[in-house]
C-alpha cells in the first residue's frame, strides 16, 4: 500500500495496490474510489483534505493494526 499527500491538488491518495485501474467514482463529495477489471477498490482519493484535516494531522499518519 502507498499513500500519498499532494498539497499542489489539495488531495490524500490511499493506493492499495498496483492493479490497473479501469474506473473510478465520486462515491460521496471529495472521495472518489478506483476499481480494477474486477470491480474492487484498488485506490481511495479524498479531496480537499486541508478543510479535513490540519497540517499537523497530514504530517503524521498513524497505522494501526487489529
Amino acid at each position: 500500500m502507498r499513500i500519498r499527500v499532494d498539497k499542489e491538488n489539495d488531495a490524500l491518495y490511499f493506493r492499495l495496490d498496483e492493479s490497473r485501474i479501469s474506473e473510478s467514482e465520486e462515491v460521496m463529495p471529495g472521495v472518489i474510489f478506483d476499481f480494477d477489471a474486477n470491480d474492487l477498490v484498488v485506490g481511495i482519493e479524498f479531496l480537499n483534505i486541508s478543510m479535513r484535516a490540519s497540517q499537523e494531522e497530514l504530517s503524521f499518519i498513524k497505522f494501526q493494526a487489529a
